[in-house]
Formats: C-alpha cells, structure tokens, sequence
C-alpha cells in the first residue's frame, strides 16, 4: 500500500535494529563501510523457481525511513535508544547506494536479490522493512506466476483482499498484477497502483430479494447484461436458465462458487449452448490453487477467481529470504580495505563478498544457470544477462519503474525458463546455482537447492 503523505517507514522494524546502532556508536563501529546482501538459501518446497516482487515498494520505504520527534520520544521513553543515537538517528536519511534483481525477474537459491552499500548504521536499520516487504510479496508473486502459468491464456482476477490484513491486500494484489493476473477486486489497489478492478455479485444479493428472478432482474438494470450472475445459491441449472432467459441470450458470465468445479463447468457449457448462449463465459472460484486451476485446464473454464491461496503464497506465505552483512570495513578510513565476512552456522550459512549475477543461455536462447560471481563480475559469455541493476544511487532512487515493465518482464523472464519449471511436483529448482571464486573458479555453494 502506498505510503500516506508524511508518513514514515522508521519504526517499522525491530528492537534490536536499533539497540545494535547504539551500541555500535558506542564502540565506534558503526560508520564502517558495509555491503548487506538479501537472499534466498532455498526455494519454498516444491517450487522450481521463485519470482521477484516488493522492488517498488521496497524503494518507497527506504525513501521514508525517517525519523521524527514522535517516533524519537517513543525510543527513547521506552529506553531503546540513548539520547546521542536519537541525535543520529534525527537526521537519517539512507545515503548509501543499492543495487538489485529487478520486478518481475525470476529467482534461484542463492540469487542476490539486493545488495545495500553504505554505512554499517544506515544500512542495517533497514533489514526488517525491506525483509517484510520482500518475503511478502515475492511469496505471492511466485504463487501467482504458478498459477497464471497453469491457466494459459485464460484470465485470472485477484480476490483475496478479505482474508488478510488490509494494508497486505494491496500489496498482494499488486505483487500478484506483476505475476499476470489481469485485475483485482480491491479498490484501493486500483487507486494507488493503477491496476484494473472488477467483481461479480455476491449471495448476499440474491437473498435480499423475495426471489432468484428479482435479484438477477436488479442486478441486470443496474450493471447491464454484460455483468456476471452468481448462480450456485439454490439451483445452478435454475439460475442459468434464468440469466439466458433474463437477456435474451446475452448475458456476460456467470460464476460458480462451489461443487465439482469442472464437472458443473462442463454442464453448465452445455447448458448455455443448447439455450443459444454460445458467447456466455464461465467464470470459476472457490479456494482455487495452481494444482486445481492446472485440473481445471481441460474443462470450459473462460477465467479464475483466486482469493485465499494467492495471498497466503499457496502454503508458502514467506520466501526465507534473509539479510546479511557480507562484507565490511577494517575501519573507518574512506580508503579502508572491504573484507568478507560470513556465518558458518550450521544450516545458516551465509557466503562473505560482494556478489555479481549473470543468467546463463545455451545456444537456442534457453536458460542453463544463475551464475553468481563472490568478489568479481563472471566472465560472460556471448549471451549472458546481467541481473542486478542500480536501484538506487547516493540515496536517490533511480531504479523506479511503471508496474507495466514489471509485467512484461516476468512474461520474458519465465518463458526463457526449462520446460521443466512448469512442474507441478517436487524437484530441483530448474536452473542450478553456479558460484564462482574472485578467480573465476566454482566453488562450493553450501545453499540447500532441494527439498524433494
């Protein structure tokens, strides 16, 4: 959701963020030069490739962390911050630069999704609000690339606004519009991020009226025969006829909420046929998913209502994607040597260095590997892309862009994909990982790049 006027990003984070910076000024550290990297060690189970979205949204809370007298009189009443990290902190303001995969661009374990320069301080405040963001929205965007991919060239709607927070429901609607559905039934994403809405009616409706007729004649004066009838509230046989015999034969669509979804499509088609309303579409709903839109693929389904799955990520809400520090500073001196530094918990392991991202194509233009160089740009072949590109610079935002390009980039991106990243099943992630040393040497990645 986009920010209000004045409104601020600063407190949107966690305790320690902000206890560490004081204890850094503390010891001295905290204006070392450091490079934070944002990444994924794995995939979600079951998914073979996971899909950027948050990047916009990402930039507009970086350009808001600001902190105020409301927000440093709530630090320091409550004792997490002492009276010189408020002084500091009054006049944050991120400097530093950030480079990034951009919206829409599809991912692999290990994939440096963000890298954040600058100071130690400025940059490690900023964890937190680009983590939610990030996780949140890449969850959706990778649901909902899975299902537009399973629907084909039939229309998905966005419809989960009423079961998640409602600052969430914009972001899922947009994080969902970049991955190719075509609309959302929330209005206020339509407003902030220009993304087209629509809806169909609800059983409310039908039983506020004396009869199914009454409803559907209301309905129809009001929206025009083009509109959408719900018709599984008693009898759907009943309610199509009804709707044909209500327009003449032209009505819009009509949406079925429950049941056997592809057998009541398949009579329905029939139905609508034999009573002369060929061009009627049949919209679908009821708690779909990619595996029962991918069902759904042979039956006469026009379009797909999805609500509860897309927003939840599809049983995977968050991306595990993290934020570490991998490189930093010997010192404060501007000219001081950048050394890499990384965790070697077990499991958790992090890989020290700043990193630089190429996909790698083989012959006929098909994707074969992220190829990920610690230290130093890959040597590239003659058709290798580059990844990452500036998003902001000297704390100037220059990586902004309409959500359209975003849209058009996924479509590129996925389509370059292996046949076998539109599989359903459990598997490898369909493009290795490949790191390579400041040498140009593979070495080993210690990400878990399966689960299967």
């Amino acid at each position: 959701m986009s920010l209000a006027l004045g409104a601020t990003t600063a407190l949107l984070t966690d305790h320690y963020e902000l206890t560490m910076v004081r204890a850094a000024l503390r010891s001295g550290t905290a204006f070392r030069h450091s490079i934070f990297e944002l990444f994924g060690r794995r995939l979600p189970t079951g998914r073979r490739y996971g899909v950027v979205g948050g990047v916009g949204r990402a930039l507009d809370a970086v350009e808001a962390f600001r902190f105020g007298e409301p927000e440093l009189d709530f630090l320091v009443t409550h004792d997490v911050v002492d009276d010189d990290t408020a002084h500091w902190l009054s006049s944050y303001r991120f400097t530093g630069s950030i480079w990034g995969y951009p919206e829409g661009e599809v991912y692999f374990p290990g994939s440096p999704l963000l890298i954040v320069e600058g100071s130690f301080a400025e940059a490690v405040v900023l964890e937190t609000v680009l983590l939610s963001i990030y996780n949140y929205d890449s969850a959706v965007t990778s649901a909902a690339s899975r299902m537009t991919l399973m629907a084909g060239d039939r229309p998905c709607i966005e419809m989960g606004s009423r079961r998640i927070s409602e600052g969430a429901a914009v972001a899922a609607a947009r994080a969902a519009y970049i991955a190719g559905f075509v609309a959302t039934s929330n209005l206020e994403a339509g407003r902030t991020h220009g993304i087209p809405t629509t809806g169909t009616a609800a059983h409310a409706f039908t039983l506020l009226h004396d009869t199914e007729s009454d409803a559907f004649a209301a309905q129809l004066a009001a929206l025009g025969e083009d509109t959408t009838l719900l018709v599984d509230t008693f009898d759907v046989e009943q309610a199509v006829r009804l709707g044909v015999e209500l327009t003449g034969g032209r009505l819009g669509a009509i949406r079925i909420d429950s049941g056997d979804l592809a057998e009541a499509a398949r009579d329905v088609r029939r139905l609508l046929d034999s009573l002369g309303a060929t061009h009627t579409r049949i919209i679908v709903t009821s708690d779909l998913d990619e595996w029962q839109i991918a069902a759904l693929r042979g039956a006469p389904v026009d379009g797909f209502g999805v609500g509860t799955s897309l927003v939840t990520g599809s049983g995977a809400p968050t991306c595990a994607l993290v934020y570490k520090l991998v490189a930093r500073a010997t010192s404060d001196d501007p000219d001081a040597e950048l050394v890499p530094v990384a965790k070697k918990s077990a499991s958790k392991a992090s890989i020290g260095g700043r990193k630089f991202a190429v996909r790698r194509f083989d012959e006929r233009g098909r994707a074969e590997a992220e190829v990920v160089g610690i230290g130093a740009a890959p040597d590239s072949d003659h058709n290798d892309r580059p990844l990452l590109v500036p998003l902001m610079t000297d704390g100037t935002v220059v990586g902004r862009e309409p959500l359209a390009a975003a849209r058009e980039r996924h479509v590129r991106s996925r389509s370059e994909l292996p046949v076998s990243a539109g599989k359903m099943s459990r598997g490898e992630p369909a493009i290795p990982t490949v790191l390579l040393d400041e040498h140009g040497r593979p070495t080993n990645n210690p990400y878990v790049v399966s689960e299967s």
